[in-house]
């Protein structure tokens, strides 16, 4: 019996101590579901650009040495955060051999840090030349306010209004999918325009 009362009189020594811990972890837990989840002040959540570069030209080549992307811009801002790289006035430029080439020239673009996705907005004009085999067909204009540019996948897309002129005659649509590699468009809605038949 002695045993327990000497436990138990620890216990109501130590029971202040455990109260006021409890009640500070209780504090601390309830101050924490109420505190607003606001912004930081460390600057982590600013979209501020740490790179600007005034007449911007970058290419991408091949193992022979040959351009097979080239980029130029009047200005490009990096931006650290989301890693992407923002661009006034560009001009992309697709060569890759056997394949047609395309251009790409707006007033503004937004490419992914990965180079997977190139965003081009504000009188956005593509241009696919003819290759050898086609060259009697001519370039394949393409117009529009915005394109979302794939450069893997030699694709582009939008959403928007669009327009493609050839040789054949011209097609206005909303929305379309242009694949490069197969020459093969497909448009959303609202299609309209007058084509001549292939001869």
């Amino acid at each position: 019996m002695r045993l327990k009362r000497s436990t138990l009189n620890r216990l109501i020594g130590w029971s202040p101590v455990l109260l006021l811990g409890s009640l500070a972890a209780l504090t601390y837990w309830l101050n924490a579901q109420v505190q607003l989840r606001g912004p930081f002040f460390d600057g982590s959540g600013r979209h501020d650009p740490d790179v600007y570069i005034e007449d911007f030209k970058a290419e991408s080549l091949d193992a022979q040495g040959r351009v097979r992307q080239a980029l130029t811009a009047r200005l490009a801002r990096h931006y650290p955060d989301d890693d992407t790289t923002e661009f006034d006035a560009p001009l992309i430029t697709f060569s890759d051999p056997g394949k047609p080439a395309l251009s790409v020239t707006a007033d503004r673009a937004i490419v992914t840090g990965d180079r997977e996705h190139a965003y081009f907005s504000g009188h956005v004009r593509g241009v696919r030349e003819p290759t050898a085999a086609d060259a009697h067909d001519g370039p394949v204009v393409l117009t529009s306010e915005y394109l979302h540019v794939i450069p893997k996948e030699d694709r582009v897309v939008t959403d928007k209004p669009v327009t493609i002129e050839d040789p054949r005659g011209i097609i206005h649509a909303t929305g379309m999918e242009f694949d490069n590699r197969s020459r093969k468009v497909k448009f959303g809605s609202h299609i309209s325009g007058s084509l001549q038949p292939q001869k």
